[in-house]
């Protein structure tokens, strides 16, 4: 992400965002604290490989818990439409058919929600970029590495619960 940047997310992304900090900050971290001082009771911490392992995975663990500090913070939550629009905004499922007939759908999400196997996409990727603001029946062009595709929007949604 540029900084200065909003930092946009959808309500589900945040909740998915402070539980991952919850599972680390009570969970991963002091289980691996345990294993830590164990090993080093052992004796010699230059030789001990569960010692080593350990503080490498320590350091791990803090460096994504900053990160997601940080995410959270600068995050700026955006709940979906209640209205019922058609148009595409942040958040939207999008049900798209290119030329060919083939069909899919893209949720418009922020940068930290990508997940392409669920058709998550960043609302700032090329298919993002294309389809937001246009509305059902519209026909966006979308330039891809293997050739120019026109694709409809055959349907505009927002989700109420996920």
């Amino acid at each position: 992400m540029s900084a200065g940047a909003p930092n946009y997310i959808t309500p589900e992304g945040a909740k998915k965002l402070q539980a991952e900090l919850v599972r680390l900050r009570t969970g991963d971290r002091p289980k691996i604290v345990v294993e830590v001082a164990d090993a080093a009771a052992q004796g010699d911490r230059s030789e001990n490989a569960e010692y080593i392992y350990g503080k490498k995975k320590l350091r791990e663990i803090d460096r994504r818990m900053h990160w997601l500090i940080k995410r959270l913070e600068s995050a700026h939550v955006v709940h979906p439409r209640t209205d019922a629009t058609s148009k595409v905004f942040f958040g939207a499922i999008v049900d798209v058919e290119d030329e060919e007939g083939h069909c899919a759908s893209y949720r418009l999400v922020g940068e930290d929600e990508i997940d392409l196997s669920r058709g998550c996409v960043s609302y700032k990727s090329p298919v993002g970029r294309a389809l937001l603001g246009k509305s059902e029946g519209d026909t966006v062009r979308l330039v891809r590495p293997s050739g120019e595709v026109e694709l409809t929007i055959n349907g505009v949604r927002y989700p109420t619960e996920l």
